[in-house]
């Protein structure tokens, strides 16, 4: 979709394969990424951007600037460095710098076709170092003449008249060989700014992170500034990668942290498509300097994460806007065969490039496709955060070569998922170790006011998978000692939108329990939450917990819940549901509960369902009703409850499990071809399309 010159990037509407991964990977005719054909081009290595690389292709041709959004690791930079194969090398030109005579500060700047300009200084040089030797040999034959002299002169007059001659030679030599006289000579031999040789590509230039020097250009310091010693004005110019990519590419990422002045000088350079050279310190000689323009002639692109437009320069995005593109990244796309496919090839090409790792086998690249589909957090999406995906491909590799494998197998993958866990998930563990020391939590019995909640860590972090982890919540419900009246106090660091939520719940409390809150204070705490809590997927916990503490009914301890509640009790979808439902899983969670929406998200693996079932919930009745031990306060607040129902009955329905699906393993070269195969065990990570149908009985007990 393109409006105002912005291009928002999109899937296609496309329908997700229903084939098994493991069903798709054994009809496969490759053996291992060694048999995959890999793009010569840039652009065609790029995967799951084909309207970017579209932009990208039309904006190199048409000579536009173009900036790129989106998560980090979807392939920004390989966008950016594609262009320079849409753009003509018979563009390219050298650019020369020339002593001014009429100004020394002015120095001259030309511009020669590419492998020109080095032509044209070679020369200078050569030049200059004739009219050096043409003048050592002429001082040479001039003192040799005068020793001569002198000589004759001793014969003649006396040693006095030899003395002399001597004297002369060093006369002549302190007159004519001086540094004035060399610096002559230097001055005019010219500078090449830029070069290139014929058949160069457009030049792709990085300046991600650079200083203004850099960037823009500067002017060398010359602690020799009088005397015949100083180096001319034109020599001690250097060339900011603003010049170095003349007719090229200049490629600027997490553009909102360069510094304003340097964003309009890019503006300026951009509109002008030449700047000058000057010295960037007011210390330096070099501030005396400023060059003729300089030819910029360049296609930016910058490229940054969504905040990236807050800091950036209002005039220089609107130049981009105005006069170029702006593409937003995907960060999923469809899970259809051919997308496999692509993922196929990215694992050939992470091994080609890595140039250290062996090959994958067919059901290695199985399980990193599993692992995409994972990481999208979506049923029917492969995730295109594919930075952090080829990590996991090199965890793999190195696996592989430790026990000097010829290929990477299915196995080391799923080892490398433990070794290659993420800070957060990593942090996570820590925090479940703390809990169980401590005991800061159960999973079994029941209890009133003691919920466990589930989080995620990495919600901000902007660079790795979210990791689940269980967070318990306990209420407790005091006569108010204040005139105002009750409230509701919740600690453990709670952020902005935690607050809102608390404040969301309490309305449907208000609404729905028959009391008069203004009598007392209701407790909330967050158990261990040291860093801090934020967002509001916490809000079904908080109300059971709020509820069972009111009403003095216990709660399941078995059982963890996740979701977010709005002032009318509906339950509304939460993210990262597959990292809190593992993680509920491997603390001993038996029971989970998520809003109905997120049903399509779950991609846990096959493993958990054998110990923990999963159950979504679409209103806060649906929640008291799994979440409450029956007994006859259960069963009165579910009366209350019942217009939250749109047909007055359960709206929980329990997510059914994958598939089995019977992998055939290779059989492996030391064995004999004879020996059967034995039946495949179930494999660790099997993220088949699952199914959710109504519970008839939810059976709380």
């Amino acid at each position: 979709m393109q409006e105002g010159g912005v291009i928002i990037g999109s899937a296609a509407k496309e329908k997700p394969t229903t084939v098994p991964i493991e069903e798709w990977i054994e009809a496969q005719a490759f053996e291992s990424t060694k048999d995959i054909e890999i793009p010569a081009n840039t652009s065609g290595q790029v995967i799951g951007q084909d309207e970017a690389v579209e932009i990208v292709r039309k904006a190199a041709t048409q000579k536009r600037h173009v900036m790129l959004i989106g998560d980090p690791g979807t392939g920004k930079s390989m966008l950016a460095n594609s262009m320079t194969e849409h753009l003509s090398s018979e563009e390219l030109q050298d650019l020369v710098a020339y002593h001014n005579p009429e100004d020394v500060n002015i120095p001259r700047v030309r511009a020669f076709p590419a492998g020109r300009g080095k032509a044209v200084v070679a020369e200078q040089k050569a030049q200059a170092a004739a009219m050096k030797n043409q003048k050592s040999s002429a001082y040479l034959y001039v003192c040799a003449a005068i020793i001569m002299l002198g000589v004759i002169g001793a014969f003649l007059y006396g040693f006095t008249v030899l003395l002399i001659a001597l004297f002369g030679v060093m006369i002549v030599l302190l007159l004519f060989r001086n540094p004035m006289g060399q610096r002559v000579e230097t001055a005019i031999v010219p500078k090449v700014l830029v070069g290139h040789d014929p058949g160069d590509s457009p030049p792709f230039v990085d300046s991600t992170g650079t200083h203004a020097g850099a960037l823009l250009g500067d002017v060398r310091h010359d602690p020799f500034q009088s005397g015949g010693l100083e180096t001319p004005s034109h020599d001690r110019l250097e060339a900011g990668d603003i010049h170095k990519a003349h007719k090229g590419v200049l490629f600027i990422d997490e553009i909102n942290l360069l510094r304003m002045e340097s964003q309009q000088a890019i503006l300026t350079a951009m509109q002008e498509k030449k700047m000058s050279i000057t010295g960037r310190s007011d210390r330096s000689s070099g501030a005396l300097v400023k060059s003729e323009p300089v030819p910029c002639d360049f296609i930016l692109v910058c490229a940054g994460n969504l905040d990236a437009m807050q800091g950036m320069h209002p005039a220089l995005r609107s130049r981009i806007r105005g006069y170029g593109y702006e593409v937003f990244m995907n960060n999923t796309m469809v899970d259809t065969e051919d997308n496999r496919l692509k993922l196929v090839r990215f694992v050939a090409q992470e091994v080609v490039k890595d140039e250290k790792i062996p090959h994958f086998d067919k059901y290695a690249v199985g399980e990193i496709i599993k692992e995409a589909q994972r990481r999208s957090g979506r049923k029917g999406k492969l995730t295109l955060r594919l930075r952090e995906l080829g990590g996991l491909i090199r965890v793999s590799g190195d696996l592989a070569v430790n026990r000097k494998a010829p290929v990477v197998t299915a196995d080391d993958v799923r080892n490398a998922k433990v070794s290659a866990r993420g800070l957060e998930q990593q942090i996570a563990d820590r925090q479940v170790e703390n809990l169980e020391s401590y005991q800061l939590f159960s999973t079994e019995g029941q209890m009133v006011g003691s919920v466990n909640g589930l989080a995620a860590l990495g919600a901000d972090a902007g660079l790795s998978e979210y990791s689940g982890i269980v967070l318990p919540i306990v209420a407790e419900v005091t006569p108010s000692q204040r005139k105002e009246g009750g409230q509701i106090i919740a600690t453990g660091r709670l952020g902005e939108i935690a607050k809102e939520a608390v404040q969301n719940i309490a309305s449907v409390i208000k609404k729905y329990a028959g009391k008069d809150l203004s009598d007392m204070d209701i407790h909330l705490q967050y158990v261990g939450t040291y860093d801090g809590v934020e967002g509001d997927s916490a809000s079904i916990t908080m109300a059971s917990v709020i509820i069972s503490a009111m009403e003095d009914i216990p709660m399941r301890q078995d059982l963890a819940m996740t979701g977010s509640l709005n002032v009318r009790g509906k339950v509304l979808p939460v993210g990262a549901v597959t990292a809190k439902l593992e993680a509920a899983a491997r603390m001993g969670i038996g029971i989970a509960l998520i809003p109905e929406a997120n049903a399509q998200d779950v991609m846990v693996a096959k493993k958990y369902f054998d110990t923990m079932d999963i159950y979504t919930v679409s209103n806060l009745r649906d929640v008291v009703e799994m979440a409450f031990v029956d007994s006859p306060g259960k069963t009165e607040y579910m009366e209350k409850l019942l217009p939250l129902s749109e047909d007055g009955g359960s709206g929980v329905k329990k997510v059914e499990a994958p598939v089995d699906f019977e992998v055939k393993q290779p059989v492996p070269a030391d064995r004999k071809r004879e020996e059967p195969v034995e039946k495949a065990v179930e494999v660790e990570e099997e993220f088949i399309v699952t199914g959710v149908k109504p519970v008839a009985d939810p059976r709380p007990q």
